[in-house]
């Protein structure tokens, strides 16, 4: 299969090409080139999908398939005018941030409600303006499509720092400071599992709309199988939602944060989504552990970003936890 990605330079991109160039496929990676190096096997073309002419250097390629990852309406739109054709399978990778309703559990992709589109080519600022502009990309490129609206993706050589937080901080041991309850849903999928799955969406020609997301876990049973495979000693202590935002603790990502943290039941069915579509057309998922242990890896030997409370940050906080609970 000559397999064209659009992007291919960082995470899923790179993870897509990495695939298919094992798989044996003939893969061209076509980006500006400055998120980082292509896959080992893949063909690197420059491309600039902000100009008019930007896709100028594809002209003349014959390709069976093709993976798109943008964000940006205009990009899509242009991609869609010079390279869709009859006979050519296409993929779009969008978001289950394209959804208007984050608190209903069990949502499946044919029947949930989306946002408003915006056509307009706007960086990612929040969640609902990025999921907007997902769905205005999602329009232009069609129901012909395969359509994959990935949910938190998780792994080796993930820039956000995000789910990396966990396989860093478990293999410290000790007391783990843990938001919310034992019983709260999360869901994620590996970039890996989820790069499979899109290159095996081309190879049989799958179209549709899914939801490309693990089964739903709850966060007790993830931190303790992570925990056994990085360090058994781990001891979690679980703290409410009230208690953690009164100390400044914040949600989901970034500094300061306890990442991947969803206070309920503001986000109930962002963490419970419907996949049993997708399982059975052919998602599958490796254990949580093993993504985790993976992901250690790769922070121990790339120095990859870690983002979230800092160990004295999260010491203050057990401690004043503690405090509370002996007064």
């Amino acid at each position: 299969m000559r397999l064209l990605i659009l992007g291919g330079s960082q995470f899923l991109g790179r993870a897509i090409a990495t695939h298919a160039c094992a798989a044996g496929h003939d893969v061209t990676c076509a980006a500006r080139g400055l998120a980082g190096p292509i896959a080992p096997g893949a063909r690197f073309v420059m491309i600039d999908r902000n100009t008019v002419d930007g896709l100028a250097p594809l002209a003349g390629g014959t390709f069976d398939a093709v993976v798109d990852v943008s964000r940006h309406p205009g990009q899509v739109r242009r991609a869609v005018a010079a390279l869709k054709r009859p006979g050519v399978h296409w993929t779009f990778v969008s978001t289950v941030s394209v959804y208007a309703d984050n608190r209903t559990p069990g949502q499946r992709a044919d029947t949930a409600s989306l946002r408003e589109p915006v056509t307009a080519d706007i960086e990612h600022s929040t969640d609902a303006i990025y999921g907007a502009a997902k769905v205005a990309c999602e329009q232009v490129v069609g129901d012909d499509a395969f359509i994959c609206r990935a949910g938190l993706i998780v792994g080796p050589e993930d820039p956000t720092g995000r789910f990396s937080y966990w396989p860093a901080r478990l293999a410290r041991g000790g007391e783990v400071l843990a938001p919310g309850s034992p019983d709260d849903a999360v869901q994620f999928i590996d970039v890996r599992d989820l790069a499979q799955w899109i290159v095996h969406a081309s190879e049989v020609g799958l179209t549709g709309i899914y939801d490309g997301i693990g089964p739903v876990r709850t966060r007790g049973e993830v931190l303790t199988e992570c925990a056994s495979a990085l360090n058994p000693s781990c001891k979690f202590t679980w703290v409410d939602r009230t208690f953690l935002e009164a100390h400044d603790v914040r949600r989901w990502a970034g500094p300061r944060s306890l990442p991947m943290w969803l206070p309920l039941p503001d986000f109930a069915g962002f963490m419970t989504r419907d996949t049993s579509p997708a399982r059975a057309a052919g998602l599958t998922s490796r254990p949580p552990a093993v993504t985790a242990r993976d992901t250690r890896s790769w922070l121990r030997s790339s120095k990859g970003p870690v983002v979230g409370l800092t160990e004295d940050e999260e010491k203050a906080v057990l401690a004043a936890w503690h405090a509370g609970k002996a007064s």
